[in-house]
């Protein structure tokens, strides 16, 4: 089969966390004797500001990282309906722009020969939930979704025919463990995330830090000259963008990491615990979160990573860690056998077959496929 997806950016992953997952799905697709191409607009904000803040050496290193995923950008005057026409499977996610998400419904309601899905992995939904109801996603087949609240709210609104619980996972042809001489204690990953979660950061990774007195880094974008100030005071080097490829032998170089959702997720939906979470354990580093609920059972909670309360919980679990290597290892272990046995993009390429094959291809592709 071919499949097609519309995604803001595959190549640009600058505060683009949807690039690790189609990566590592695609691989798999092809590595399986499927087609897969990308489409992402010429305007990507995520491509235009990784550009603007590193120049084109992140574009070279994506094309020597993935030389075998085939990316085309699309401006206003590119020939969509003749790109479906070559897919069997279009997979559309929800940062494209509405007029084209209402076109290309629009060609697979005309007899478009492709099966059509929707893809969303933000919380807008219920964050902003107008500019979701206002999609048009009545011509697409079904709706994935990476995470079980997500898909009930999907279903509550109408939005869509068919909703599917799609999660995230790891990249293991990427996120794998890669040990090093440690050159530090902590490293966090992650963005600052426009006021979602800077209360959060304090308490659980700034404060800490400070209190253990760590040797710590922290990996990100988009963070306000305070946030930096906070950074400094506490001790922490602040290393700016990382390309999501380099980011397993940054832990591979460190002894722990931290999870500290976004506030949208805690409070509205649980059990979605975003790609970092994936990508930790799957590296074989040992993880202590801040509080999230992990409401479809997808970790073990205890065994996989460590789960801190608050932040003095976060202080105590952090030393324990550090200073324990039996716990630190069996931490690794258990986390690193969770990714592999579930959540790994190969498991979410089969989970993606199996609902093609329950939704079925149009009767025209199904001939060619």
């Amino acid at each position: 089969m071919k499949f097609l997806f519309y995604t803001h950016s595959l190549v640009s992953d600058w505060n683009h966390g949807n690039a690790h997952f189609l990566r590592g799905v695609m691989r798999d697709l092809v590595n399986r004797g499927h087609g897969a191409e990308a489409l992402e607009p010429a305007s990507s904000w995520s491509r235009m500001n990784l550009e603007a803040d590193q120049g084109q050496a992140p574009v070279a290193a994506f094309t020597r990282t993935f030389p075998d995923l085939p990316v085309r950008r699309y401006g206003a005057d590119f020939d969509h309906e003749a790109a479906l026409d070559a897919a069997d499977v279009v997979v559309v996610h929800e940062w494209t722009d509405p007029a084209l998400v209402a076109r290309i419904g629009r060609a697979r309601a005309a007899g478009g020969r492709f099966l059509l899905l929707f893809h969303d992995t933000h919380h807008r939904a219920v964050s902003a939930d107008a500019e979701i109801g206002a999609l048009d996603l009545s011509g697409h087949d079904g709706i994935l979704v990476f995470g079980e609240t997500l898909r009930e709210t999907y279903e509550r609104a109408g939005w869509g025919r068919q909703v599917f619980t799609w999660h995230e996972a790891a990249d293991d042809s990427i996120f794998r463990p890669m040990p090093a001489e440690a050159e530090g204690d902590l490293i966090w990953i992650g963005n600052w995330g426009d006021g979602e979660r800077s209360a959060e950061l304090a308490e659980y990774l700034i404060e800490p830090v400070k209190r253990l007195g760590l040797r710590a880094a922290v990996h990100g974008v988009r963070y306000p000259a305070e946030a930096l100030d906070r950074l400094s005071a506490a001790g922490i080097d602040f290393r700016g963008w990382i390309p999501n490829a380099e980011v397993p032998r940054a832990f591979g170089r460190h002894r722990v990491t931290v999870h500290v959702p976004r506030r949208p997720y805690v409070e509205a939906l649980p059990g979605i615990p975003t790609i970092r979470v994936f990508e930790a354990l799957a590296c074989g580093i040992p993880l202590v979160s801040a509080p999230w609920n992990d409401a479809e059972g997808l970790f073990r909670t205890g065994s996989d990573y460590l789960l801190a309360r608050d932040g003095a919980e976060m202080e105590r679990h952090l030393r324990a860690v550090l200073h324990d290597r039996d716990l630190a290892e069996a931490l690794a272990e258990h986390g690193l056998a969770t990714i592999r046995s579930r959540h790994t993009c190969r498991h979410r390429v089969d989970e993606l077959l199996a609902i093609v094959a329950r939704l079925g291809l149009p009767a025209a592709a199904s001939e060619v496929a």
